[in-house]
């Protein structure tokens, strides 16, 4: 029986649910980069970057190829960069909301 949409979906949000996750698709956004690199932009352990690797790999938003003794890793395709341009797009809505509410209730304690 195949899986329901909205199933698929809650599968691949909550692949997306994890802040390392996140910053590989960012950092994948600006095109592939080998592992030594991203350890070095992200600051953390390789054993929990290789960890983070495998979910987006086996969740199917990156693949990865070997470059002689290296391997590095890509988005699979623009929807991947075009999913996170939206995700900032819906939190800096989200933001610019709040701040406008955070102004008229100190606008309305002061009166």
């Amino acid at each position: 029986m195949p899986v329901p949409l909205y199933q698929a979906k809650a599968e691949l949000f909550k692949t997306l649910g994890h802040p390392l996750r996140i910053r590989v698709l960012e950092l994948l956004c600006e095109g592939p980069k080998h592992v030594r690199d991203l350890l070095v932009e992200m600051e953390v352990e390789a054993p929990n970057l290789s960890q983070q690797l495998a979910v987006l790999r086996r969740a199917g938003l990156v693949t990865a190829r070997r470059d002689g003794t290296t391997v590095a890793y890509e988005l699979t395709g623009p929807d991947v960069s075009e999913l996170m341009r939206t995700a900032r797009g819906i939190l800096t809505e989200l933001l610019v909301g709040q701040r406008e509410l955070l102004a008229e209730l100190e606008q309305s304690r002061r009166n």
